[in-house]
């Protein structure tokens, strides 16, 4: 399972004034976020480096974009019209946009914690982990309460295998926002690389509370209850997975194994088949399939 971005809500903020554009966004804490599993699925999925979950340039985003660039034009030495531009050039995938505007916060604002933050994960989409790493302990530098800073740069560590540091990030983390539920997730996928499918469990029931419309936590809490023989726990959480997102070839690929674990092989070959349907090259369905059969 690979690692993904996700952005907080553009596209429905469409057609507004500037000034109102950027309280909105603002006022709903427009930042980028990070979730997702490790480099390597804890069933052996065999994965890349992690993608960006980006969303289509359509007219609203055009709308929102322009209205964006108008604000700062009147308002060049806003830090926070430049770091809201920034998010939403990262929503569409416009890394190098992004980090252009996120810079242009920093330089007027040397302390934006959430400036920074960001430029360190529109840096890691552009594959700078060194820069994104500097970043974000510059950003915790600047603002020790940061939480986002801290699970920013524990999941950079944990890709990285420094687990201890990660670890360390995210306690803290937990202990400045207790209701963070990526910290949650964040700290179960170290529990979960470890092998401690106890306290992996415990963590992503902690996230999904905090938070049940987020697919992640579900799909790394079905691989955990499939490892320990809870196969229909799992199979209910890849299926909460997959009514957030029905084109996770992951989430149908971990609803495979569960399936195949409790001796369904029907329903896990047609959960294996759905997985290559959506993901061609997904490792994990072929492997499966290659084990039960196409049905």
């Amino acid at each position: 399972m690979s690692e993904v971005v996700s952005f907080s809500p553009f596209l429905s903020l469409i057609r507004l004034n500037p000034a109102r554009l950027l309280g909105a966004l603002s006022a709903a804490g427009f930042a980028l976020t990070l979730a997702g599993c490790d480099a390597a699925g804890p069933m052996g999925a065999s994965v890349g480096r992690g993608v960006a979950a980006t969303a289509t340039a359509d007219e609203g985003t055009k709308d929102n974009l322009q209205s964006l660039s108008e604000y700062i034009r009147a308002n060049p030495g806003d830090a926070q019209g430049f770091n809201t531009r920034g998010a939403a050039y990262a929503k569409i995938g416009r890394y190098q946009d992004a980090i252009v505007d996120f810079g242009q916060a920093i330089r007027i604002d040397p302390g934006n914690a959430p400036a920074l933050t960001n430029r360190g994960l529109a840096q890691r989409q552009a594959g700078n982990d060194q820069a994104a790493l500097a970043d974000f302990t510059a950003a915790i530098q600047a603002s020790p309460r940061h939480a986002s800073a801290y699970v920013a740069r524990a999941n950079l560590l944990r890709t990285r295998g420094d687990l201890n540091g990660a670890m360390g990030d995210l306690t803290e983390a937990i202990r400045i926002a207790p209701e963070n539920a990526e910290s949650f997730h964040a700290r179960g996928l170290i529990h979960q690389r470890q092998g401690d499918h106890a306290r992996a469990i415990s963590d992503f029931d902690n996230a999904i509370d905090r938070n049940p419309f987020v697919a992640a936590p579900y799909e790394a809490r079905g691989q955990s209850l499939t490892l320990v023989g809870r196969h229909d726990s799992a199979i209910e959480d890849f299926n909460a997975a997959l009514n957030v997102n029905n084109s996770n070839g992951d989430a149908w690929a971990g609803l495979g194994v569960a399936y195949e674990r409790k001796g369904d092989r029907l329903k896990a070959s047609e959960s294996y088949n759905r997985a290559l349907v959506v993901s061609p090259n997904n490792t994990l369905a072929k492997e499966g399939l290659g084990r039960v059969g196409r049905g």
